[in-house]
């Protein structure tokens, strides 16, 4: 396993929708396993393979931050299968640092993919399970959590995204 790097907003990776995974194969088992390290050093609760700079449809959530090991889920080619109810809540983002934001999910979900051994799976989720789940399935879309906001609101983070980095290079 390995520490792979976390891809930041203008990354054009993240801005394009991420490709099927055609079988579960030693790469992509390599791959969720590097996320998942990646995810617990960040540290974070979801991680999406295009933020490690891989355009293929490999997610992994792990609300325990690495506490719990049936917490943990890696999801290959998730779709999002039912959907209810409605939350608003702040996010953040390992793409998006320093910036959190108020965004409107479903409240609960039911979420299909492949796990590591290419079975299909389905798990539920509410609360921050479905919202986690819905950040990454986002990400695997090219989507990010501040492209949910207003324009007037994206203009400042921009903004103040711009300064930070201006700030880190002086």
């Amino acid at each position: 396993m390995a520490l792979r790097e976390i891809r930041i907003i203008g990354d054009p990776v993240l801005t394009r929708t991420a490709a099927p995974v055609v079988r579960v194969d030693e790469e992509i088992v390599r791959l969720a396993r590097d996320m998942v390290e990646t995810l617990h050093a960040a540290p974070g609760i979801g991680l999406a393979a295009p933020q490690v700079g891989v355009g293929k449809r490999v997610i992994v959530v792990d609300l325990s931050v690495g506490v719990d090991q049936d917490a943990l889920h890696i999801l290959v080619d998730p779709e999002i299968v039912e959907k209810e109810g409605e939350a608003v809540c702040e996010e953040g983002c390992l793409s998006v640092p320093d910036i959190r934001e108020k965004v409107v999910r479903p409240y609960r979900v039911v979420v299909r993919g492949l796990d590591l051994e290419g079975r299909t799976v389905e798990i539920e989720g509410e609360d921050l399970l479905a919202r986690a789940f819905c950040h990454e399935i986002d990400h695997l879309d090219g989507i990010l959590f501040v492209d949910k906001l207003s324009a007037l609101k994206r203009t400042l983070i921009k903004k103040r995204l711009k300064k930070s980095t201006a700030a880190g290079k002086a």
